[in-house]
């Protein structure tokens, strides 16, 4: 693929001969971190009914809540966030996140009203979206060159561990916070007010991390730091690269921060319930496929050379097409799940490698904000997903919402696997 290509194999991070004990510390010291604050998007994604009952608003704004708070406004305003990261500590920026995340979970649960509670988890999605760039703009200057998409498949892994536990424990959580907040509010608001209290031991953990220097390239040089000139350079390739990405993107989002809530209509499933099964799906799926990807890359590398990634992502959203299908038409609970799971393996199998594609493309010097704006531009077709999703169920398919998601995620996973292939078809 064209946006990969023209940055020399290897080139970021070549400065790093050998692993220490400091670097793999940090390393899976933000994996877990970036776990613990993305499991709030699934504790949430479960907590959905409650909320919508406590607020009395309708699919298409919890629709809104799942796409442009908890994605595109917070993708958005991460942009400056890690602009500050390429000019200054990284270490710094990403103790200040993790103070910020804190307190926002907190206004979140106390929050009187819908705007409020909007804004709350609009906010403490900027310091989810704002983490993940700065954190693969370390790896490079953290990771051996010959471990790195290890380091990348890892940290993703943790990420990924850490959103399934947000789905699988969302009922322990609530029973846990029940317990322990003598509090007279609902149990939903405790949940979030318990899961605030771990970014304390984040935060001391935090301290006694590394801040690696960035190892300045050829690239950097090159582009003399511009990210207006980057972006003028490689204009094409990136484009194109976003409209696979971003296709994808819409199909996942349709479905994941909706189908707790689908699921539970559709089936009258207890919560849960659906929550421990999303859970292990969302786990297994989204750590199994790593991998997988890597064996794929590896081996489609061989013969296709950078190709063969668009390949994958393409490949993957061709196979995830039937799976929606299949999902709007199942009869019960258990086949749902089964093609959800597929439809996640398939589609997480897809954006696996995107991480080490933008590192191979950015200079040290711009790698935060490459990141961060990629992120944005995703985010903006994240936040379609949903919206989109919501509204069909509102005005066309009378709260069918299963149905709604399917019918959101099929013209997307064609679009995507339709540029893929022409990104194929540029090498």
């Amino acid at each position: 693929m064209a946006i990969v290509s023209a940055a020399p194999e290897g080139a970021s991070g070549a400065s790093i001969k050998a692993w220490t004990l400091p670097a793999l510390f940090t390393v899976a010291f933000l994996g877990v971190t970036a776990g613990v604050q993305m499991s709030d998007r699934g504790l949430q994604a479960i907590l959905l009914g409650p909320i919508q009952t406590s607020f009395g608003v309708s699919d298409a704004t919890i629709g809104a809540l799942q796409g442009l708070a908890g994605v595109l406004v917070g993708a958005a305003l991460a942009v400056p966030v890690a602009r500050l990261a390429d000019r200054f500590s990284r270490k710094l920026v990403l103790l200040g996140l993790i103070v910020a995340w804190t307190a926002l979970m907190i206004v979140s649960a106390i929050a009187p009203d819908f705007p409020l509670f909007f804004v709350g988890r609009a906010a403490s999605g900027v310091t989810e979206f704002a983490m993940i760039p700065i954190v693969y703009s370390m790896i490079p200057d953290l990771a051996p060159e010959r471990h790195r998409v290890a380091a990348n498949l890892t940290f993703a892994a943790l990420m990924a561990a850490g959103a399934s536990a947000g789905f699988y424990y969302g009922g322990a959580i609530v029973d846990a916070a029940v317990a322990t907040i003598p509090l007279s509010v609902e149990p939903w608001r405790k949940a979030m007010l318990l899961l605030s209290a771990g970014g304390v031991p984040l935060f001391l953990l935090g301290l006694l991390t590394v801040d690696p220097p960035r190892h300045i390239v050829a690239a950097d040089v090159e582009t003399g730091g511009s990210l207006a000139l980057f972006l003028r350079e490689r204009w094409q390739a990136v484009g194109l690269f976003v409209g696979v990405a971003g296709s994808l993107m819409i199909a996942v989002q349709a479905l994941n921060p909706l189908i707790a809530l689908a699921l539970q209509r559709r089936f009258g499933a207890d919560m849960g319930v659906i929550g421990h099964a999303l859970g292990i799906v969302t786990l297994v799926t989204s750590i199994g496929c790593l991998p997988v990807a890597g064996w794929l890359d590896r081996v489609l590398r061989r013969r296709f050379g950078f190709a063969a990634r668009p390949m994958i992502m393409g490949a993957g959203a061709v196979g995830a097409i039937p799976c929606a299908i299949l999902l709007a038409v199942a009869g019960d609970v258990d086949r749902a799940l089964i093609w959800v799971a597929a439809f996640l393996f398939l589609t997480c199998t897809a954006n696996a490698l995107v991480p080490t594609m933008l590192q191979d493309l950015t200079p040290a010097s711009l790698r935060a904000r490459s990141f961060a704006i990629w992120s944005f531009v995703v985010s903006v077709f994240c936040a379609i997903g949903p919206l989109i999703a919501g509204a069909l169920s509102d005005q066309v398919l009378e709260g069918a919402l299963l149905s709604a998601i399917a019918v959101t995620a099929v013209p997307a996973l064609v679009l995507s696997a339709l540029c893929a292939a022409r990104s194929v078809g540029r090498d």
